[in-house]
């Protein structure tokens, strides 16, 4: 049996991200066998346990991941074209009256906070900054299958087998795009349940079947639902949510 980065199998059964795991292994918060490992770039057997001492499971529990309704206008990860970022909408003045969580805002809750997948400056809807890298790979990592739903507004003529196209048949960047789920919801609404995130994805979807979106507004990532949340306003995930 081959000898496999250390790193690479925590990120595997999901302890933490790659990243996260080169800092705690660094900091002697890795055991393998019960032992700590503090090489970076160590490599053991696949069948060898893998456990974290209390200071990163303590570490973990205190990181935040937020869901943003974010308004048209916003980007999703770094300023770009003197467009802000998303991030800048979450402080203690933004925050969901309603939310039930006990957490209270707190400016280390910006520290590493980042956006686990993207949504359009012209869209609109649940997007999702974490601290937590189990939960970004969860979402945004390769072999990801989370479901995001979205509620499209379009205008045109679609062609003739454009639903079934959009449901499974359409390539982009010569690729062929995994089964998704489109419906109609009423005379210029549709509904799109994906399982993958290309760049601008549904835009370019309707473009190959004739139709050209007006509004584009994602309500649900896995089995979290942007509910009430109100345009520009956020809200802890809370300990008992998961995508």
């Amino acid at each position: 049996m081959e000898k496999v980065r250390l790193s690479k199998l925590m990120s595997e059964q999901s302890l933490c991200s790659r990243r996260e795991a080169d800092s705690y292994i660094e900091r002697g918060w890795v055991l393998v066998d019960g032992q700590p490992v503090t090489e970076l770039g160590t490599k053991i057997l696949p069948t060898q346990r893998i456990t974290l001492n209390r200071a990163a499971q303590n570490q973990q529990q205190t990181r935040v991941t937020i869901l943003l309704n974010k308004p048209v206008g916003y980007v999703s990860g770094q300023a770009e074209d003197n467009h802000k970022p998303a991030v800048t909408l979450i402080s203690a003045a933004s925050h969901f009256a309603a939310d039930k969580s006990p957490q209270r805002f707190s400016h280390h809750n910006l520290q590493g906070l980042a956006p686990a997948g993207r949504l359009d400056i012209d869209s609109q809807g649940l997007l999702v900054l974490t601290q937590d890298g189990r939960i970004a790979k969860q979402l945004i990592g390769e072999d990801s299958g989370v479901e995001k739903e979205y509620l499209v507004r379009v205008q045109g003529k679609l062609v003739g087998n454009g639903l079934n196209m959009l449901n499974h048949g359409l390539k982009l960047d010569g690729q062929a795009l995994k089964p998704a789920k489109v419906s109609w919801q009423n005379d210029d609404q549709l509904r799109f349940i994906l399982r993958e995130g290309k760049k601008r994805q549904i835009r370019r979807m309707c473009e190959l079947v004739g139709l050209k979106v007006t509004g584009l507004k994602r309500v649900r990532i896995g089995k979290i639902k942007l509910g009430d949340l109100p345009p520009g306003q956020w809200r802890y995930l809370r300990e008992d949510e998961s995508f």
